[in-house]
Formats: structure tokens, sequence, C-alpha cells
């Protein structure tokens, strides 16, 4: 899973959202660092449509144009647990090592 197809099931954990929503709320659950654009964001919803992670629940037209309302399905909502507990268990991994690695360092520093 890409990590912009990651943070759009995790906008979606809160309920169906709009194209233009989703993109404002990817942004701001990465902090900044998934900006995704129209096209992008399309793209993605459509792969992840075909892949059963995702479906259009309602749609609507404002000012002309059509807004599809999109939600997670099921599968999508498994698929985004189950990454976000393999992306914690990686960062134990990390945090863990480091930690050890802090607790020997101040062991050498100040030796008891």
């Amino acid at each position: 899973m890409t990590i912009a197809g990651y943070f759009v099931l995790a906008a979606l954990l809160d309920g169906p959202l709009h194209g233009y929503v989703i993109i404002k709320r990817v942004e701001a659950l990465s902090g900044g660092s998934v900006r995704l654009a129209a096209g992008s964001l399309y793209a993605l919803l459509d792969r992840q449509a075909e892949a059963g992670l995702v479906e259009v629940v309602s749609e609507e037209i404002v000012n002309g144009r059509a807004r599809r309302y999109y939600a997670l399905t099921p599968a999508g909502t498994a698929a985004v647990e189950e990454e976000a507990a393999r992306l914690a268990a990686a960062a134990k991994v990390v945090t863990s090592r480091a930690l050890r690695r802090s607790a020997l360092d101040a062991t050498v520093v100040n030796p008891t």
C-alpha cells in the first residue's frame, strides 16, 4: 500500500467524503507530507474501488459538476487497520532498539 493510499483510506475512517475534503483531510492527517492533486486522487480512488477498498455511496450535482462521495468498504477498513498495525510493528523495531541503545549509552557514560 502506498503512503497516499494509506492516508486516503485513513481519511475515510470517519465516514463518506467527497474528493476535495479527502484531499484536505489527507494533507492534515499526514502533517502536510502528502499532498494530492485532484487527478492523482481520483486515479487512486479508482484503483482502490477496483480492489474493493472504497465505493461511491452517493453523488450530487454542485455548480453543474458531479460530486461523488466515497466510503470505505469492510475490506477497506480491514486493509487500513492491517497497514496501521504493520507500520506500528515496524516502528517498534526501531524505537525499541533506540531505547536499548540509549540505555546502554547511559550505562557506559555513567557506570554505577
